[in-house]
């Protein structure tokens, strides 16, 4: 689809009119919703209030400055929202909305929506079996539960902030040759995932399906981990506060409906998945993910790429499963997919995986090496879906890593 809004046309630009992402910004301090198109931002909350583009005719639902009562609206809503924006930005469509147009390049982003929970998953076998593979040997890899569901953990929703927040090397408890100590981590990773913004609430179980139909969108998601404070603490519960310091998140909502010409199915199960897990067609994305590490003062190396069509359980499966005690879940609900790894060492969504934990250092451009993420590294993920001449791109989830202090 083209649009009069030029930049949207570029080619290799992330934001065309196929796309449509919705995200916070603020130009003069106050925060209002905004949908990328090109390089330029719709106001969406100046667009609500002047009657032009309303999503709903009963309620103000986009002068809050996230996303959270949009999405609350239901998918009828989403989809009559989107054909409006579509009819208006489209070239050859009157530019009544032109004054309502802000520059991206001059606005600052916020976090799209408030994130109500957070849990993260543990989904991508490929990176299951290099870290089980490491910690407990090959033929004991996978934990016994793994090829029957998907595993994971609640989170922190308060750790969540949106990309280009730095992050402070965490303290926590380490153990060393003599005992615990309470230091900064030395071994500090970022996380390649995706995460699924919930955009329905729910009381009770979900099929598969139902779960697919509630998820809003997708974003770009850095779960940032302290591998040796979680070393130390992780056994019998799991991750604390190991994970605990930040999980960065990019900027923009990219909608389910905007992904749905690249939907594609889940690898065929190794073991045959309970009733409640079923998949009843294509759950995930083809959306291929690139990690760059940059040194302070040096250049940048490109030190994954991988694609999230790799993920062994769909964000669909995920939610269903979350859902099938009965637990409640929440419009803003922030599902992470869990660590994205491919089969080749380059595929690898994780220092400690790239690195082997430690012991085949990663040779980055201009020859310094990495086991683990140094003071001053900036790490940026960025991933698009391929269509037919366009890309439905998500921007970037940027951290850079600051020296640890108390």
């Amino acid at each position: 689809m083209r649009s009069w809004v030029e930049s949207a046309n570029a080619p290799g630009s992330v934001f065309p009119l196929n796309n449509l992402p919705y995200g916070v910004f603020s130009v003069d301090g106050m925060r209002r919703c905004g949908v990328a198109v090109g390089d330029m931002i719709l106001d969406a909350t100046a667009l609500e209030a002047s009657g032009i583009l309303r999503a709903d005719r009963a309620q103000d639902v986009l002068q809050d400055p996230a996303w959270n009562q949009f999405m609350a609206l239901g998918k009828p809503a989403w989809s009559a929202y989107r054909k409006g924006l579509v009819d208006l930005l489209s070239e050859g469509a009157e530019h009544s909305v032109r004054p309502f147009l802000v520059a991206m390049q001059g606005a600052r982003l916020h976090l799209p929506f408030r994130v109500s929970e957070f849990t993260d998953f543990y989904a991508s076998r490929y990176h299951a079996t290099n870290v089980g593979t490491m910690f407990r040997g090959a033929e004991n890899a996978l934990p016994p539960n793994w090829l029957h569901m998907p595993i994971g953990y609640n989170g922190r929703a308060s750790s969540v902030v949106v990309s280009g927040t730095d992050i402070t090397r965490p303290h926590g408890q380490i153990m060393g040759e003599t005992g615990p100590r309470f230091a900064p981590s030395e071994r500090f990773d970022f996380e390649l995932e995706m995460g699924a913004v919930v955009g329905q609430p729910s009381q009770g179980p979900l099929s598969v399906a139902a779960a697919f139909e509630n998820i809003f969108g997708y974003v770009l998601l850095n779960d940032w981990s302290a591998r040796d404070i979680q070393a130390w603490e992780y056994q019998p519960l799991g991750p604390f506060q190991g994970k605990a310091t930040a999980t960065s998140i990019s900027p923009w909502i990219v909608t389910c409906e905007a992904l749905e010409p690249f939907r594609c199915d889940t690898p065929m199960p190794e073991v045959a998945l309970l009733e409640h897990l079923h998949a009843p067609g294509p759950m995930l994305y083809d959306i291929a993910l690139e990690v760059t590490l940059t040194p302070e003062g040096g250049p940048e190396s490109v030190i994954t790429r991988t694609n999230y069509s790799e993920m062994y359980y769909a964000s669909a499966q995920q939610l269903a499963h979350h859902a099938s005690s009965g637990c409640p879940m929440r419009v803003g609900d922030l599902l992470g997919s869990g660590t994205i790894s491919g089969p080749k060492r380059e595929n690898r969504g994780s220092m400690l995986e790239l690195s082997w934990g430690g012991s085949e250092p990663l040779v980055l451009e201009g020859g310094e090496e990495r086991c683990f993420l140094e003071d001053g590294d900036r790490v940026v993920l960025s991933g698009y879906a391929q269509g037919n001449g366009f890309h439905i791109g998500f921007g970037e989830c940027v951290g850079t890593l600051l020296g640890a202090r108390l």
